[in-house]
C-alpha cells in the first residue's frame, strides 16, 4: 500500500504524520545489514504524488542496506525539547529502489538532489502515533493496510 492508498485508508492519521514529518527536515531511518543487525541513519523525506519517497547517496550504507533487505522503519525527528509537539510518529514498510528514469528525472527536477542518488518508493506495513492525552494517558494509535486505525490508552 503506498501513501496515497493510506490517505484514504486513514485520513487524519495521514494529515498528522504528514504534518509531524514536515515540521523537520532530517528523520531516522531504521535498516537491516548484512548480518541482519540493525542500522539507523539521518534521512530526508519526500510526500510527492501520493508516494512516500526516500533519496540517499550513491552506495551509502543505508542505500545498500535496502537493496539488499527492503524493509525499513523511519522514524518522525522528535524536535528540540521534550513535549513532540503532539507525539511521535514511526513508518514502517519496504523500500524498492525506482528503475524508472523518468520517474527518477521528474522527482529530481522537483527536489534538486545535489548529485547523483538512489530513489526508494515506499510501500507500507504500519504508521503508528505515540502521544500523551491529558497528561494522563499514553495513547497509541496504529494503522496496518486492510485494518481500521486503533487506539489504545494506557495510564
Amino acid at each position: 500500500m503506498n501513501w496515497a492508498a493510506f490517505t484514504i485508508a486513514a485520513p487524519e492519521l495521514a494529515a498528522f504524520t504528514e504534518e509531524r514529518f514536515g515540521a523537520h527536515r532530517h528523520h531516522v531511518l531504521a535498516t537491516l545489514r548484512a548480518d541482519g543487525s540493525p542500522r539507523t541513519s539521518g534521512l530526508e523525506v519526500q510526500f510527492r504524488d501520493g508516494e512516500l519517497w526516500l533519496g540517499m547517496m550513491p552506495d551509502s550504507h543505508k542505500a545498500r542496506d535496502l537493496l539488499r533487505d527492503p524493509r525499513f522503519t523511519l522514524q518522525a525527528n522528535p524536535g528540540a525539547g521534550t513535549d513532540m509537539s503532539g507525539g511521535d510518529v514511526r513508518i514502517a514498510g519496504r523500500a524498492y529502489e525506482v528503475e524508472d528514469g523518468a520517474v527518477k528525472a521528474a522527482y529530481a527536477e522537483e527536489v534538486e538532489p545535489p548529485g547523483p542518488f538512489h530513489l526508494f518508493r515506499t510501500e507500507l506495513t504500519e504508521v503508528v502515533r505515540t502521544f500523551v492525552e491529558d497528561e494522563t494517558y499514553l495513547v497509541v494509535q496504529f494503522w496496518r493496510p486492510g485494518e481500521p486505525v486503533r487506539t489504545l490508552r494506557r495510564t
